[in-house]
Protein backbone atom coordinates (compact mmCIF):
# COMPACT_ATOMS: atom_id res chain seq x y z
CA UNK A 1 0.00 0.00 0.00
CA UNK A 2 1.45 3.43 -1.02
CA UNK A 3 1.15 6.81 1.08
CA UNK A 4 -1.98 8.53 0.22
CA UNK A 5 -0.48 12.02 -1.12
CA UNK A 6 -2.75 15.17 -1.87
CA UNK A 7 -1.72 17.69 -4.57
CA UNK A 8 -0.12 20.52 -3.50
CA UNK A 9 -2.23 22.42 -6.82
CA UNK A 10 -5.61 21.54 -5.59
CA UNK A 11 -8.30 18.89 -6.54
CA UNK A 12 -11.63 19.19 -8.82
CA UNK A 13 -14.64 19.49 -6.69
CA UNK A 14 -16.28 16.56 -8.33
CA UNK A 15 -15.86 13.79 -10.48
CA UNK A 16 -17.77 15.53 -13.23
CA UNK A 17 -15.65 18.15 -13.83
CA UNK A 18 -13.14 15.84 -14.32
CA UNK A 19 -14.67 14.85 -16.86
CA UNK A 20 -15.53 17.87 -18.24
CA UNK A 21 -11.98 19.03 -18.08
CA UNK A 22 -10.44 15.73 -19.36
CA UNK A 23 -13.23 15.95 -22.26
CA UNK A 24 -11.87 19.21 -23.12
CA UNK A 25 -8.42 18.47 -23.03
CA UNK A 26 -9.24 15.17 -25.19
CA UNK A 27 -11.99 17.73 -27.49
CA UNK A 28 -9.82 19.98 -29.61
CA UNK A 29 -8.55 20.79 -33.05
CA UNK A 30 -8.17 16.93 -32.74
CA UNK A 31 -11.76 16.36 -33.50
CA UNK A 32 -13.03 19.17 -35.53
CA UNK A 33 -10.28 19.66 -37.46
CA UNK A 34 -8.20 16.81 -37.71
CA UNK A 35 -10.65 14.04 -37.70
CA UNK A 36 -12.70 14.83 -40.38
CA UNK A 37 -9.81 15.94 -42.88
CA UNK A 38 -8.27 13.03 -42.02
CA UNK A 39 -11.91 11.03 -42.71
CA UNK A 40 -11.94 12.56 -46.11
CA UNK A 41 -8.52 11.86 -47.19
CA UNK A 42 -8.87 7.77 -45.74
CA UNK A 43 -11.63 6.96 -47.65
CA UNK A 44 -14.53 7.81 -44.94
CA UNK A 45 -15.70 5.10 -42.59
CA UNK A 46 -13.12 2.37 -43.46
CA UNK A 47 -10.94 4.80 -41.36
CA UNK A 48 -13.61 5.71 -38.52
CA UNK A 49 -13.96 1.98 -37.93
CA UNK A 50 -10.12 1.36 -37.83
CA UNK A 51 -9.88 4.31 -35.47
CA UNK A 52 -13.21 3.08 -32.81
CA UNK A 53 -11.01 -0.15 -32.70
CA UNK A 54 -8.04 1.84 -31.73
CA UNK A 55 -9.62 3.89 -29.20
CA UNK A 56 -11.42 0.22 -27.40
CA UNK A 57 -8.04 -1.60 -27.49
CA UNK A 58 -5.47 1.05 -26.94
CA UNK A 59 -7.03 4.56 -26.05
CA UNK A 60 -9.12 3.43 -22.89
CA UNK A 61 -6.82 0.80 -21.31
CA UNK A 62 -4.25 3.46 -21.80
CA UNK A 63 -5.92 6.36 -20.49
CA UNK A 64 -6.94 4.53 -17.73
CA UNK A 65 -3.44 3.58 -16.85
CA UNK A 66 -2.42 7.64 -17.05
CA UNK A 67 -5.10 8.61 -15.01
CA UNK A 68 -4.28 5.56 -12.19
CA UNK A 69 -0.56 6.67 -12.30
CA UNK A 70 -1.82 10.60 -12.20
CA UNK A 71 -3.77 9.85 -9.00
CA UNK A 72 -1.52 8.16 -7.14
CA UNK A 73 1.33 10.18 -7.55
CA UNK A 74 -0.46 13.00 -7.21
CA UNK A 75 2.53 15.38 -8.54
CA UNK A 76 3.22 16.87 -12.44
CA UNK A 77 3.95 13.94 -14.86
CA UNK A 78 8.05 14.35 -14.40
CA UNK A 79 7.75 13.84 -10.07
CA UNK A 80 5.16 11.63 -10.19
CA UNK A 81 6.93 8.88 -12.01
CA UNK A 82 9.76 9.05 -9.97
CA UNK A 83 8.12 8.44 -6.61
CA UNK A 84 6.14 5.53 -8.29
CA UNK A 85 9.26 4.01 -9.48
CA UNK A 86 10.96 4.80 -6.30
CA UNK A 87 7.95 3.11 -4.11
CA UNK A 88 7.99 -0.25 -6.22
CA UNK A 89 11.79 -0.42 -5.91
CA UNK A 90 12.66 0.53 -9.66
CA UNK A 91 14.72 2.73 -11.65
CA UNK A 92 14.74 6.72 -11.16
CA UNK A 93 15.07 6.82 -14.85
CA UNK A 94 11.60 6.53 -15.38
CA UNK A 95 10.92 10.13 -14.45
CA UNK A 96 12.18 10.47 -18.12
CA UNK A 97 8.94 8.87 -19.21
CA UNK A 98 7.17 11.72 -17.82
CA UNK A 99 9.34 14.92 -19.33
CA UNK A 100 9.46 13.29 -22.58
CA UNK A 101 5.21 13.72 -22.01
CA UNK A 102 5.94 17.01 -21.02
CA UNK A 103 8.28 18.24 -24.03
CA UNK A 104 5.49 15.89 -26.44
CA UNK A 105 3.12 18.51 -25.06
CA UNK A 106 5.03 21.52 -25.61
CA UNK A 107 5.76 20.62 -29.20
CA UNK A 108 2.18 20.13 -29.49
CA UNK A 109 1.12 23.49 -28.16
CA UNK A 110 3.40 25.10 -30.38
CA UNK A 111 2.27 24.72 -33.29
CA UNK A 112 -1.57 24.05 -31.86
CA UNK A 113 -1.30 27.60 -31.21
CA UNK A 114 -0.33 29.10 -34.41
CA UNK A 115 -3.34 26.77 -35.78
CA UNK A 116 -5.83 27.91 -32.95
CA UNK A 117 -4.75 31.76 -34.54
CA UNK A 118 -5.86 30.46 -37.51
CA UNK A 119 -9.35 30.09 -35.85
CA UNK A 120 -9.39 33.24 -34.35
CA UNK A 121 -9.11 35.10 -37.96
CA UNK A 122 -11.39 33.21 -39.41
CA UNK A 123 -13.94 33.88 -36.52
CA UNK A 124 -13.37 37.64 -37.65
CA UNK A 125 -12.97 37.15 -41.22
CA UNK A 126 -16.32 34.93 -41.61
CA UNK A 127 -18.16 37.09 -39.24
CA UNK A 128 -17.50 40.21 -41.56
CA UNK A 129 -18.95 38.36 -44.36
CA UNK A 130 -15.02 37.87 -46.22
CA UNK A 131 -16.71 34.67 -47.75
CA UNK A 132 -19.99 35.52 -48.92
CA UNK A 133 -20.23 34.23 -52.54
CA UNK A 134 -16.56 33.50 -52.47
CA UNK A 135 -15.05 30.93 -55.07
CA UNK A 136 -12.37 28.33 -54.65
CA UNK A 137 -9.74 30.68 -55.84
CA UNK A 138 -10.99 33.04 -53.28
CA UNK A 139 -10.33 31.33 -50.39
CA UNK A 140 -7.69 29.62 -51.43
CA UNK A 141 -5.92 33.41 -51.83
CA UNK A 142 -7.38 34.67 -48.59
CA UNK A 143 -6.00 31.51 -46.29
CA UNK A 144 -2.46 31.88 -48.34
CA UNK A 145 -2.59 35.22 -47.48
CA UNK A 146 -3.17 34.56 -43.88
CA UNK A 147 -0.60 31.56 -43.62
CA UNK A 148 2.26 33.54 -45.77
CA UNK A 149 2.32 36.29 -43.44
CA UNK A 150 4.28 36.23 -40.51
CA UNK A 151 3.24 38.97 -38.34
CA UNK A 152 -0.94 37.97 -38.78
CA UNK A 153 -0.14 34.58 -37.76
CA UNK A 154 2.37 35.77 -34.82
CA UNK A 155 -0.28 38.26 -33.64
CA UNK A 156 -3.43 35.48 -33.25
CA UNK A 157 -0.49 33.06 -32.03
CA UNK A 158 0.20 35.67 -29.49
CA UNK A 159 -3.45 36.08 -28.77
CA UNK A 160 -4.54 32.37 -28.21
CA UNK A 161 -0.97 31.74 -26.16
CA UNK A 162 -2.42 34.28 -23.76
CA UNK A 163 -5.71 33.13 -23.42
CA UNK A 164 -4.26 29.98 -22.25
CA UNK A 165 -1.94 31.37 -19.69
CA UNK A 166 -4.59 33.43 -18.29
CA UNK A 167 -6.66 30.64 -17.76
CA UNK A 168 -3.54 28.46 -16.00
CA UNK A 169 -2.13 30.84 -13.54
CA UNK A 170 -5.24 30.99 -12.18
CA UNK A 171 -5.41 27.64 -10.63
CA UNK A 172 -7.13 24.61 -10.30
CA UNK A 173 -10.55 25.97 -8.70
CA UNK A 174 -10.32 29.37 -10.20
CA UNK A 175 -9.07 28.81 -14.03
CA UNK A 176 -8.83 25.43 -14.80
CA UNK A 177 -12.44 24.52 -13.53
CA UNK A 178 -14.28 27.39 -14.28
CA UNK A 179 -13.16 27.41 -17.91
CA UNK A 180 -14.15 23.84 -18.80
CA UNK A 181 -17.42 24.41 -16.70
CA UNK A 182 -18.51 27.27 -19.34
CA UNK A 183 -16.66 26.37 -22.20
CA UNK A 184 -17.62 22.27 -22.50
CA UNK A 185 -21.55 23.26 -22.48
CA UNK A 186 -20.99 25.78 -24.47
CA UNK A 187 -18.89 23.48 -27.20
CA UNK A 188 -21.18 20.73 -27.36
CA UNK A 189 -24.51 23.50 -27.82
CA UNK A 190 -22.72 24.91 -30.52
CA UNK A 191 -21.59 21.70 -32.24
CA UNK A 192 -25.22 20.44 -32.16
CA UNK A 193 -27.02 23.91 -33.94
CA UNK A 194 -24.34 23.12 -36.48
CA UNK A 195 -25.57 19.15 -36.48
CA UNK A 196 -28.65 20.52 -36.51
CA UNK A 197 -28.26 22.77 -39.85
CA UNK A 198 -26.29 19.45 -41.67
CA UNK A 199 -29.78 17.60 -41.13
CA UNK A 200 -31.36 20.53 -43.37
CA UNK A 201 -28.81 19.92 -46.22
CA UNK A 202 -29.71 17.98 -49.16
CA UNK A 203 -27.09 15.73 -48.85
CA UNK A 204 -27.33 14.52 -44.99
CA UNK A 205 -27.89 11.18 -45.56
CA UNK A 206 -24.93 10.67 -48.09
CA UNK A 207 -22.79 12.37 -45.64
CA UNK A 208 -23.76 9.49 -42.96
CA UNK A 209 -23.13 6.64 -45.23
CA UNK A 210 -19.79 8.09 -46.76
CA UNK A 211 -18.66 8.16 -42.56
CA UNK A 212 -20.30 4.89 -41.60
CA UNK A 213 -20.66 3.06 -43.67
CA UNK A 214 -16.79 1.48 -44.46
CA UNK A 215 -15.70 1.17 -47.87
CA UNK A 216 -12.82 -1.55 -47.44
CA UNK A 217 -11.93 -1.30 -51.56
CA UNK A 218 -10.72 2.21 -50.05
CA UNK A 219 -8.45 0.71 -48.07
CA UNK A 220 -6.56 -1.49 -50.96
CA UNK A 221 -2.89 -0.02 -51.54
CA UNK A 222 -3.19 2.34 -48.45
CA UNK A 223 -3.91 0.32 -45.51
CA UNK A 224 -0.33 0.87 -43.82
CA UNK A 225 -1.47 4.84 -44.29
CA UNK A 226 -4.86 4.69 -43.45
CA UNK A 227 -4.00 2.37 -40.37
CA UNK A 228 -1.16 4.60 -39.03
CA UNK A 229 -3.18 7.83 -39.02
CA UNK A 230 -5.87 5.96 -36.99
CA UNK A 231 -4.10 4.67 -34.66
CA UNK A 232 -1.88 7.85 -34.45
CA UNK A 233 -4.86 9.67 -34.33
CA UNK A 234 -6.39 7.89 -31.32
CA UNK A 235 -3.73 8.91 -29.02
CA UNK A 236 -3.64 12.10 -30.41
CA UNK A 237 -7.10 12.91 -29.69
CA UNK A 238 -7.30 11.43 -26.36
CA UNK A 239 -4.37 13.10 -25.24
CA UNK A 240 -2.58 10.30 -24.13
CA UNK A 241 1.43 10.41 -23.84
CA UNK A 242 1.72 14.23 -23.30
CA UNK A 243 1.27 14.28 -19.85
CA UNK A 244 -2.03 16.27 -19.74
CA UNK A 245 -4.04 13.30 -18.61
CA UNK A 246 -1.86 12.46 -15.92
CA UNK A 247 -1.79 16.15 -14.51
CA UNK A 248 -5.68 16.19 -14.49
CA UNK A 249 -5.77 12.75 -12.73
CA UNK A 250 -3.42 14.16 -9.87
CA UNK A 251 -6.83 16.49 -9.00
CA UNK A 252 -9.23 13.30 -9.35
CA UNK A 253 -10.82 12.62 -5.40
CA UNK A 254 -10.15 9.24 -4.53
CA UNK A 255 -14.01 8.37 -4.68
CA UNK A 256 -14.28 8.58 -8.04
CA UNK A 257 -14.05 5.87 -10.48
CA UNK A 258 -11.32 5.80 -12.95
CA UNK A 259 -12.70 3.32 -15.21
CA UNK A 260 -16.52 4.96 -15.61
CA UNK A 261 -14.47 8.41 -16.16
CA UNK A 262 -12.60 6.87 -18.43
CA UNK A 263 -15.24 5.27 -20.68
CA UNK A 264 -17.74 8.62 -20.42
CA UNK A 265 -14.39 10.82 -21.22
CA UNK A 266 -13.57 8.00 -24.61
CA UNK A 267 -17.30 8.09 -25.74
CA UNK A 268 -17.81 12.08 -25.14
CA UNK A 269 -14.61 12.53 -27.54
CA UNK A 270 -15.22 9.91 -30.35
CA UNK A 271 -18.73 11.35 -30.26
CA UNK A 272 -17.47 14.96 -30.84
CA UNK A 273 -15.12 13.76 -33.43
CA UNK A 274 -18.58 11.80 -35.38
CA UNK A 275 -20.53 15.11 -34.43
CA UNK A 276 -18.47 17.03 -35.77
CA UNK A 277 -18.09 15.24 -39.42
CA UNK A 278 -21.77 14.81 -39.44
CA UNK A 279 -21.91 18.33 -39.31
CA UNK A 280 -19.29 19.03 -41.79
CA UNK A 281 -19.72 16.22 -44.56
CA UNK A 282 -22.91 17.04 -45.44
CA UNK A 283 -22.57 20.97 -46.30
CA UNK A 284 -19.43 19.54 -48.43
CA UNK A 285 -21.77 17.24 -50.44
CA UNK A 286 -24.52 19.71 -50.66
CA UNK A 287 -21.60 22.39 -51.71
CA UNK A 288 -20.06 20.12 -54.39
CA UNK A 289 -16.80 19.88 -52.41
CA UNK A 290 -13.93 17.68 -51.99
CA UNK A 291 -14.23 16.17 -48.79
CA UNK A 292 -10.37 14.91 -49.37
CA UNK A 293 -9.20 18.13 -49.19
CA UNK A 294 -6.52 17.21 -46.73
CA UNK A 295 -5.79 19.94 -43.63
CA UNK A 296 -7.14 22.80 -45.52
CA UNK A 297 -10.94 21.42 -45.00
CA UNK A 298 -12.53 23.44 -42.87
CA UNK A 299 -10.01 26.73 -43.79
CA UNK A 300 -10.75 26.54 -47.74
CA UNK A 301 -13.30 24.01 -48.61
CA UNK A 302 -16.15 24.91 -45.75
CA UNK A 303 -16.13 28.59 -46.02
CA UNK A 304 -16.95 27.77 -49.99
CA UNK A 305 -20.21 26.81 -48.22
CA UNK A 306 -20.25 29.51 -45.85
CA UNK A 307 -20.56 31.73 -48.72
CA UNK A 308 -23.10 30.17 -50.66
CA UNK A 309 -25.52 28.70 -47.88
CA UNK A 310 -28.41 31.07 -46.48
CA UNK A 311 -27.01 32.58 -42.91
CA UNK A 312 -23.58 31.27 -44.37
CA UNK A 313 -21.61 34.54 -41.99
CA UNK A 314 -23.69 33.10 -38.68
CA UNK A 315 -23.50 29.89 -39.20
CA UNK A 316 -19.28 30.74 -40.23
CA UNK A 317 -19.00 32.48 -37.17
CA UNK A 318 -20.23 30.15 -35.23
CA UNK A 319 -18.24 26.95 -36.59
CA UNK A 320 -15.10 28.95 -35.93
CA UNK A 321 -16.18 29.66 -32.73
CA UNK A 322 -16.66 26.04 -31.82
CA UNK A 323 -13.48 25.15 -33.11
CA UNK A 324 -11.83 27.67 -30.80
CA UNK A 325 -13.35 26.58 -27.85
CA UNK A 326 -12.28 23.45 -28.68
CA UNK A 327 -8.44 24.14 -29.24
CA UNK A 328 -9.05 26.66 -25.98
CA UNK A 329 -9.83 23.48 -23.22
CA UNK A 330 -6.75 21.57 -25.40
CA UNK A 331 -4.55 24.08 -24.98
CA UNK A 332 -4.69 24.94 -21.00
CA UNK A 333 -4.12 21.08 -20.38
CA UNK A 334 -1.11 21.14 -22.61
CA UNK A 335 0.57 23.90 -20.78
CA UNK A 336 -0.50 22.41 -17.32
CA UNK A 337 2.28 19.73 -17.08
CA UNK A 338 5.35 22.28 -17.55
CA UNK A 339 3.99 24.71 -14.85
CA UNK A 340 2.99 21.89 -12.23
CA UNK A 341 7.05 21.13 -12.66
CA UNK A 342 8.54 24.46 -12.39
CA UNK A 343 6.35 24.96 -9.11
CA UNK A 344 6.87 21.92 -7.71
CA UNK A 345 10.82 21.86 -8.43
CA UNK A 346 11.82 25.83 -9.19
CA UNK A 347 9.68 27.62 -6.44
CA UNK A 348 8.06 29.58 -8.79
CA UNK A 349 4.80 30.83 -7.69
CA UNK A 350 1.87 29.97 -10.50
CA UNK A 351 1.89 33.20 -12.35
CA UNK A 352 5.53 32.92 -13.01
CA UNK A 353 5.54 29.32 -13.61
CA UNK A 354 3.28 29.59 -16.36
CA UNK A 355 4.36 33.21 -17.67
CA UNK A 356 7.76 31.09 -18.31
CA UNK A 357 6.03 28.30 -19.68
CA UNK A 358 4.38 30.08 -22.31
CA UNK A 359 6.92 31.99 -23.68
CA UNK A 360 8.74 28.93 -24.06
CA UNK A 361 5.54 27.65 -26.16
CA UNK A 362 5.24 30.95 -27.90
CA UNK A 363 9.03 30.73 -29.16
CA UNK A 364 8.71 27.62 -30.40
CA UNK A 365 5.32 28.82 -32.60
CA UNK A 366 7.42 30.64 -34.13
CA UNK A 367 8.79 27.47 -35.51
CA UNK A 368 5.77 26.70 -37.04
CA UNK A 369 4.64 30.08 -38.32
CA UNK A 370 8.15 30.35 -40.75
CA UNK A 371 7.13 26.77 -41.96
CA UNK A 372 4.51 28.12 -43.82
CA UNK A 373 6.49 30.85 -45.56
CA UNK A 374 9.88 31.78 -45.26
CA UNK A 375 11.43 28.68 -43.72
CA UNK A 376 9.33 26.26 -45.81
CA UNK A 377 10.50 22.87 -47.29
CA UNK A 378 9.85 19.64 -48.50
CA UNK A 379 10.70 16.56 -47.44
CA UNK A 380 10.27 12.79 -47.88
CA UNK A 381 8.92 10.90 -44.65
CA UNK A 382 8.54 6.85 -45.21
CA UNK A 383 7.32 7.35 -48.55
CA UNK A 384 5.32 10.39 -47.17
CA UNK A 385 5.75 14.08 -49.11
CA UNK A 386 5.69 16.88 -46.24
CA UNK A 387 5.56 20.45 -47.39
CA UNK A 388 5.92 22.23 -44.51
CA UNK A 389 9.08 22.01 -42.66
CA UNK A 390 9.32 21.98 -38.95
CA UNK A 391 5.30 21.98 -38.70
CA UNK A 392 5.67 18.83 -40.33
CA UNK A 393 8.12 17.64 -38.28
CA UNK A 394 6.76 18.24 -34.98
CA UNK A 395 3.76 16.87 -36.02
CA UNK A 396 5.40 13.43 -36.81
CA UNK A 397 7.69 13.26 -34.36
CA UNK A 398 4.76 13.86 -31.48
CA UNK A 399 1.77 11.67 -33.01
CA UNK A 400 3.50 9.02 -34.36
CA UNK A 401 6.55 8.98 -32.29
CA UNK A 402 6.53 10.63 -29.08
CA UNK A 403 2.86 10.00 -27.80
CA UNK A 404 2.62 5.84 -28.81
CA UNK A 405 6.17 5.50 -26.90
CA UNK A 406 4.73 7.39 -24.37
CA UNK A 407 1.61 5.08 -24.45
CA UNK A 408 3.44 2.25 -24.54
CA UNK A 409 6.17 2.74 -21.81
CA UNK A 410 2.87 3.91 -19.47
CA UNK A 411 1.54 0.50 -20.30
CA UNK A 412 4.67 -1.13 -19.83
CA UNK A 413 5.10 0.11 -16.55
CA UNK A 414 1.80 -0.23 -15.00
CA UNK A 415 1.22 -3.85 -16.40
CA UNK A 416 4.68 -5.43 -16.03
CA UNK A 417 6.24 -3.07 -13.70
CA UNK A 418 3.92 -1.86 -10.92
CA UNK A 419 2.65 -4.65 -8.26
CA UNK A 420 -0.37 -5.83 -9.19
CA UNK A 421 -1.88 -4.64 -6.01
CA UNK A 422 -1.11 -1.05 -6.27
CA UNK A 423 -2.92 -1.00 -9.57
CA UNK A 424 -6.17 -2.71 -8.23
CA UNK A 425 -6.06 -0.39 -5.13
CA UNK A 426 -6.17 2.29 -7.21
CA UNK A 427 -8.72 1.33 -9.95
CA UNK A 428 -11.33 -0.21 -7.45
CA UNK A 429 -13.14 -2.03 -9.94
CA UNK A 430 -14.57 -5.51 -9.92
CA UNK A 431 -12.32 -8.11 -10.51
CA UNK A 432 -13.76 -9.30 -13.89
CA UNK A 433 -13.12 -5.92 -15.40
CA UNK A 434 -9.58 -5.50 -13.85
CA UNK A 435 -8.87 -9.02 -15.49
CA UNK A 436 -9.89 -7.78 -18.85
CA UNK A 437 -7.82 -4.25 -18.09
CA UNK A 438 -4.67 -6.04 -16.80
CA UNK A 439 -5.16 -8.45 -20.21
CA UNK A 440 -5.56 -5.64 -22.31
CA UNK A 441 -2.74 -3.11 -20.85
CA UNK A 442 -0.05 -6.29 -20.66
CA UNK A 443 -0.59 -7.74 -24.21
CA UNK A 444 -2.60 -5.94 -26.59
CA UNK A 445 -2.25 -2.09 -26.02
CA UNK A 446 1.81 -2.81 -26.00
CA UNK A 447 1.90 -5.01 -29.06
CA UNK A 448 -0.56 -1.95 -30.57
CA UNK A 449 1.72 0.70 -30.05
CA UNK A 450 5.12 -1.15 -31.08
CA UNK A 451 2.74 -2.52 -34.33
CA UNK A 452 2.39 1.72 -35.06
CA UNK A 453 5.71 2.46 -34.69
CA UNK A 454 6.85 -0.03 -37.10
CA UNK A 455 3.98 1.00 -39.41
CA UNK A 456 5.53 4.96 -38.95
CA UNK A 457 9.35 3.66 -39.72
CA UNK A 458 8.60 1.57 -42.73
CA UNK A 459 9.22 -1.37 -41.11
CA UNK A 460 5.95 -3.22 -41.64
Amino acid sequence: MSVKRTSIHGQWSSHWVFILAVTGSAVGLGNIWRFPYMVGESGGGAFVLLYVICVLLMGIPIMMAEILLGRRGRQSPVNTMRVLAEEEGLSRHWQLLGLMGMIAGFLILSYYSVIAGWTLAYIFRTGAGVFEGASADTTIKIFNELVSDPEKLLAWHTVFIVMCTVVVSRGVKSGLEQAVCYLMPALFALLLIMVGYAMSTDKFVEGLVYLFVPDFEKLAGNFREVFLNASGHAFFSLSLGMGAIMIYGSYLPDRASIFGTTMIIATADTVVALLASIAIFPIVFTYGLEPASGPSLIFITLPIAFGQMPGGAFFGTLFFFLVMIAAWTSGISLLEPAVTWLVENKGLTRIKATTVSGLVVWLLGICTILSFNHWAFSFNFFGLTKENGLFDIFDIITANFMLPIGGMLMAIFVGWRMARQSSRDELKVNEKIYRIWWFTIRYIAPAGVLLICLQAVGVL
